[in-house]
């Protein structure tokens, strides 16, 4: 719905008259300035329209009052928590309500017993680890955005990160939310027993919808003992395509590293530009491993040792190991700087960066950077691959220059190329960051027909009015 100048001037008096006493003290604005800057996430080239305000709710009545507001009047509504995304799922549309979790960011309750902990949407993904490490707990999935990114945010990306090899994904974490419908309704779905098949998967089907059924506003996550503390190797190679054989013979004989993480020689330099971190820059690929060996120090010693047989039968030109703490976390801590890396080149070298999001069985992935050289070839430009290579998740950033239209153009073929190949491929378009407007398109190419008449008749039953996050990841189907 996009209205025009004096059926803005109605909404926003009805807006003050109706909605404000419903909300909490300072919930809504509609000053320009102040929902001018909560409109976008942090995807480039992805559309932002022009918001008719801003409601930052603190309690779940602050959601159901908005809800049953832009229900009465037709009003989209754009739901938001940190806008640490890259793939316009949190920007706005004309016309549209947006409606930020943010200050939503309690944990409402740490069950030792249970090994379960119950939150609000719109705590960090690192205070929730630090607040359940004092129980001797463990939360572990883990975005790169660990310290910026929320747990509303992470549940409906279904985020994963560098942990997920072996822990697995946000979903996989997932006992019941809380989720606030397009009408208002609240309801819970799931159990927060550790078995619960009760009806359809309802609460899976939430996790991971990008904000289009409905809003998440508390969820109760399952927990795990503490971590244990792993060995680190790390591998470098003259070639991706030798480290990425060495992750698919790796994993392919029954592996479960905690960490399996791979850069190529760009990310490398550009790492390198960035910190002291001391990585080889002679170096075509480099392979971070680590082994938790479940917490035993022998096991993880000896899946240290098969990946360096491995790795070194495979070409590699070097394999390092470290058993201190310290050197693990510098070489997590750096693996975590490179989109920081990224970014900072981008901004001296023209402000254009996509970040690419494909995940790929991992016997493709040596096929995947072959092709990768040919988009490079053709477009001339620099791509730097990093990548959550034991489950295949591949991260391609395509750097441009903003200003010149050929590049411009150029950048985006490249992007569009890079998934079509995942696709060829057998992968999937996105393994963790998401649809939004970005992917929207490409969705649609990936599913067949009876997938996307299965999504619309999903969407349509949630959502009749389609107020929920529209133009995002339904919008092509």
């Amino acid at each position: 719905m996009t209205a025009g100048p004096a059926g803005t001037g109605a909404l926003l008096e009805d807006l003050a008259a109706e909605l404000t006493p419903e909300l909490s003290a300072g919930a809504l604005t509609t000053d320009p300035e102040v929902v001018s800057s909560h409109a976008r996430d942090e995807a480039p080239f992805a559309a932002v329209g022009t918001a008719l305000a801003l409601v930052r709710a603190r309690t779940v009545q602050d959601v159901q009052a908005t809800m049953r507001w832009a229900s009465r009047h037709r009003i989209p509504v754009v739901p938001q928590g940190a806008r640490s995304g890259i793939s316009g799922g949190a920007n706005a549309v004309d016309g549209c309500l947006l409606l930020s979790v943010e200050r939503m960011d309690r944990i409402l309750q740490v069950n030792a017993a249970e090994q379960t902990v119950t939150v609000e949407p719109g705590i960090i993904n690192q205070d929730l680890k630090d607040a359940v490490a004092a129980h001797g707990l463990s939360y572990p999935p883990d975005p790169g955005s660990v310290a910026m990114s929320s747990i509303g945010g992470n549940l409906a990306t279904n985020a994963g990160g560098l942990c997920c090899v072996k822990y697995g994904v946000t979903r996989d974490y997932v006992r019941q939310v809380a989720v606030v419908l397009a009408d208002g309704t609240l309801t819970r779905l799931g159990s927060t027993t550790a078995k619960g098949v009760a009806g359809l998967d309802l609460c899976g089907l939430f996790v991971g919808s990008e904000g289009t059924l409905g809003i998440i506003v508390e969820a109760t996550l399952r927990l795990v003992p503490s971590l244990p503390p792993p060995l680190t190797a790390v591998a470098t190679f003259r070639q991706p395509r030798e480290a990425a054989q060495t992750v698919a013979e790796f994993m392919g004989a029954g592996a479960r590293p905690s960490m399996m993480e791979s850069l190529d020689r760009i990310s490398i330099d550009l790492l390198n530009r960035f910190g002291d971190f001391g990585l080889d820059d002679q170096a075509g690929a480099l392979l971070l491993m680590q082994s938790d060996g479940n917490g035993v120090v022998a096991e993880a010693a000896r899946e240290v040792a098969e990946f360096a047989d491995v790795a070194q039968r495979l070409g590699a030109l070097e394999v390092a190991f470290s058993e201190d703490p310290e050197d693990s976390e510098a070489l997590v801590a750096a693996r975590r700087m490179a989109q920081p890396a990224f970014e900072r080149y981008s901004r001296d070298h023209g402000g254009g960066q996509l970040l690419d999001d494909v995940c790929l069985p991992r016997t493709a992935i040596p096929e995947f950077y072959d092709r990768l050289d040919a988009v490079r070839a053709r477009t001339g430009l620099m791509i730097a691959v990093v990548a959550h290579a034991g489950d295949g998740n591949m991260h391609p950033s395509v750097f441009f220059d903003t200003t010149d239209e050929t590049s411009v153009r150029l950048a985006h073929e490249a992007f569009d190329e890079i998934m079509a190949i995942g696709l060829d491929l057998g992968g999937t378009i996105t393994g963790e960051h998401g649809v939004g407007s970005l992917k929207s398109a490409w969705l649609a190419r990936e599913l067949d027909e009876g997938s996307r008449r299965l999504h619309r008749a999903v969407k349509d039953a949630i959502d009749p009015l389609g107020i929920m996050n529209p133009g995002k990841q339904f919008a092509a189907l």
